[in-house]
């Protein structure tokens, strides 16, 4: 199994990263990594939907990812800790067939008054993950934590 992941503490509360990251529409305008998402339009994003993230990866090279959301957890606080979680799964034919599977995940914690912590991770498994290039999706992983981070800061004042 393969896996690349990064993570970085916001200054902003846990509902307006949240905000963010489910603003599908808006990502071309702050994110160097996924630069378009194809999604249903006029509404929310719901477990289920397919998507098509558009991502460009460091070295220019662009790639359309087809996905299904496969979790939507918006912030909710227990005891004193905000949590929320958003899941995607690679659909593309290499999945239906079993040779590339992949499912992203993407989480905030926000202790009450404190700093959001968003941490993303996807754990890549089939017999044609050598086709993947680790370095390059890592590299996307850390250029959107730093992106949104950047976003939800300017965001929140």
């Amino acid at each position: 199994m393969r896996h690349a992941q990064a993570s970085v503490s916001i200054d902003a509360p846990a509902e307006l990263v949240w905000s963010v990251m489910l603003d599908l529409p808006s990502y071309g305008l702050w994110n160097p990594f996924i630069r378009r998402i194809d999604a249903p339009e006029g509404r929310a994003p719901l477990v289920g939907d397919a998507i098509t993230l558009h991502v460009r990866f460091g070295g220019g090279r662009s790639f359309a990812s087809r996905e299904r959301i496969t979790t939507i957890e918006p912030p909710a606080v227990t005891g004193s800790v905000a949590r929320a979680v958003l899941e995607y799964e690679f659909y593309g034919r290499l999945h239906r067939v079993g040779l590339i599977r992949g499912r992203r995940s993407q989480r905030l914690e926000q202790v009450a008054g404190g700093l959001t912590r968003y941490r993303t991770e996807e754990r890549f498994r089939g017999a044609m993950t050598f086709l993947l290039s680790m370095r390059a999706v890592q590299d996307g992983f850390e250029r959107h934590a730093h992106a949104l981070k950047l976003r939800a800061e300017s965001m929140a004042g």
